[in-house]
């Protein structure tokens, strides 16, 4: 885990225990739950499954996906709670485009996997 942010370190480590996080992105406080988690252009990035706080756009009753950039991404704490996870997901993502970790434990190749 060498070079990565504490802010990625902490998403990495919600992924590997399913835990929720809260944090400040883009001024809004968001809970989420992370997803998938690696790099775009070298670029640290998750996708999340934000399903409570603030949005700068209208949050759907039952949560959303978002793709964040997380240098953008202030005061990210973990804590318990239930996970949460989009229903009908049928797109491929892509705001990760090398993975280092999926949620998905049969997503084969995750380096994140190895690195607990």
């Amino acid at each position: 885990m060498t070079g990565h942010s504490e802010t990625f370190r902490i998403f990495h480590r919600a992924i590997l225990d399913r835990k929720q996080i809260t944090c400040t992105y883009k001024r809004a406080f968001r809970e989420i739950c992370p997803h998938i988690l690696g790099h775009t252009k070298k670029a640290e990035m998750a996708l999340v499954y934000q399903f409570g706080g603030q949005s700068t756009t209208r949050l759907p009753r039952r949560g959303e996906w978002r793709c964040l950039l997380l240098s953008e991404v202030e005061n990210a704490q973990i804590r318990d709670g239930h996970w949460h996870s989009g229903r009908d997901h049928t797109t491929t993502q892509r705001c990760v485009d090398e993975v280092y970790i999926d949620v998905n434990t049969n997503v084969p190749n995750q380096p994140g996997r190895s690195a607990r």
